[in-house]
């Protein structure tokens, strides 16, 4: 699984995007298997909470179901707002 961590504070930006810029290259960088940093890790976390993941809970009974659903709304997100190099 993809590690999504970074600075959004959920929801989508004023520019119409749910992920930013640097999200979208910290997420780039995780997918392709580069070496996981602290600010790559919180760029993955915020775009999982902007898709409604909350990892605070203390028992949380739909783990890991809801943790997979914000993984795939980031996926999401991330094939159609993040320009990937080789895919014009």
């Amino acid at each position: 699984m993809i590690s999504l961590a970074g600075c959004a504070t959920g929801g989508m930006s004023a520019n119409g995007r749910h992920l930013s810029e640097t999200q979208c290259r910290d997420l780039t960088a995780l997918r392709s298997n580069a070496p996981p940093t602290p600010e790559r890790n919180r760029s993955e976390l915020a775009a999982l909470r902007a898709a409604g993941y909350d990892p605070s809970r203390f028992y949380d009974p739909y783990y890991p179901d809801d943790l997979q659903a914000a993984q795939r709304q980031v996926d999401r997100w991330y094939q159609s707002e993040c320009r990937v190099a080789g895919s014009d």
